[in-house]
């Protein structure tokens, strides 16, 4: 099950999902959505913020531009 604080979990369900998304496209809004769609996202959208976006996107875009993949 996937929460808001899980933000490594939520990336790596997010590549997954999206495998070929170009995440420097993505603002807030489209983010959010894209993880509440998650078929393991339990949380409550309503409990997340700017700086939880933030920090889940900058995560997403350093693993998806890791050149040790």
């Amino acid at each position: 099950m996937l929460d808001w604080d899980s933000s490594y979990e939520i990336v790596r369900a997010l590549m997954e999902a999206y495998p070929d998304a170009d995440v420097e496209t993505f603002g807030l809004a489209d983010l959010c959505r894209m993880i509440i769609a998650l078929p393991d996202f339990a949380d409550d959208p309503l409990m997340v913020n700017d700086g939880i976006l933030r920090d889940i996107l900058r995560e997403w875009y350093e693993e998806s531009t890791n050149e040790w993949k």
